[in-house]
């Protein structure tokens, strides 16, 4: 639970001036995102997209971070500049960080926006935000409102924004080239001025994926490697819900003999139904989460959406037998080039999934 709470006033050493800490709970912070509170001393920033929000009155900020492995980069915003956003890399190592210094005197607003997915396997993992230091003079103001609207990510690495700033062909997995800020799934929720939640990570799958676990078994986590914390489903109900898994699926079942086929299949593909009948329990599954919500499922832009490919068919085929009539389907286009789509694929993808949600929502 969030409180107010400054921690002290203190000058870091003779000479300088007096400056206020300001804990990662106090109220006059605001978080975007599945938040592990479990540790009295931080907030556990885990997902892509997760935000730190703050207003004050200054000239300059300063924050204490710490990373689980020294590979996440963040998007610092400030007063909503997207033309000047800053990228940092958090140390293992508990340190300072300067957000912004320098400013006019006035009001100003910060945005810590997390680019890269917690995945283990990519050696990332979660964030830790311990506290806010402001110079003498400086205050900290009550938060902006949020937004009104909420719309709520399920997906793999192409919601994640993986590789999407490699623009050198070799759709590198390096933390460095990815950026949720510039994915469709974000370039949507801003254009909505609605809030944003994105529960993806790079390789998972419905049946079969990449990674150790499936997107049904971890969910409904606040951090997807902590089986023991499980989300508040009531907490945040989305009124748009976009799903786009599959990419995974495909890939393994295409390659019976790939370990990871062998390992969820053995030596037997599923069959269409299987497939048809798996997607159709995880949008059930979200269904009891968010009785009101709009529902999109969406597949591509790679290669599961290609001439000819029987996936579009198989989520066509779940969707029409659940029969509600607030899930759909609209697919990408394949894009046609190899590799993970790049930042004028995401704005593709993100203008086609606008239009279709202003058609079918009133939006």
């Amino acid at each position: 639970m969030q409180t107010n709470c400054t921690i002290n006033k203190h000058a870091a050493s003779p000479g300088k001036q007096e400056v206020a800490l300001i804990a990662f709970n106090d109220r006059r912070i605001q978080y975007e995102g599945r938040i592990d509170y479990g540790d009295p001393e931080a907030a556990t920033l885990c997902w892509s997209g997760t935000t730190v929000r703050f207003r004050f009155s200054g000239t300059g900020v300063r924050v204490s971070l710490k990373d689980y492995s020294g590979q996440n980069y963040f998007n610092v915003i400030v007063d909503g500049d997207m033309e000047a956003i800053k990228k940092i890399r958090i140390d293992t190592a508990r340190k300072w960080y300067l957000l912004a210094d320098g400013l006019p005197p006035g009001n100003h607003t910060i945005e810590l926006f997390k680019r890269t997915q917690i995945n283990k396997e990519y050696n990332r993992g979660y964030t830790k935000f311990y506290a806010l230091e402001l110079p003498s003079g400086t205050t900290l103001l009550p938060p902006p409102p949020f937004q009104k609207r909420k719309m709520e990510f399920y997906g793999n690495s192409i919601t994640c924004g993986h590789a999407i700033e490699d623009s050198s062909g070799s759709d590198s997995g390096a933390s460095l080239y990815e950026n949720n800020y510039r994915s469709y799934a974000a370039l949507t929720a801003r254009h909505f001025e609605a809030r944003y939640r994105c529960i993806s990570e790079s390789g998972i799958g419905l049946l079969a994926g990449f990674r150790k676990e499936l997107m049904p078994e971890i969910y409904n986590r606040v951090n997807p490697f902590d089986a023991s914390r499980l989300w508040d489903f009531s907490a945040y109900q989305p009124d748009i819900v976009v799903v786009n898994l599959l990419q995974n699926d495909e890939a393994v079942i295409g390659n019976p003999q790939s370990d990871a086929f062998k390992k969820r299949f053995g030596t037997k593909a599923p069959a269409a139904e299987q497939i048809i009948a798996a997607y159709q329990d995880f949008i059930r599954s979200l269904r009891r989460h968010y009785p009101k919500a709009h529902i999109v499922c969406v597949l591509g832009n790679m290669g599961i959406t290609r001439t000819g490919s029987p996936w579009p068919g198989y989520v066509q085929q779940a969707v029409q037998a659940l029969a509600d009539e607030k899930v759909y389907t609209h697919f990408f286009p394949y894009k046609g080039t190899a590799g993970h789509p790049l930042i004028e694929d995401h704005a593709a993808m993100a203008k086609s999934l606008i239009g279709f949600i202003h058609d079918h929502t009133g939006w």
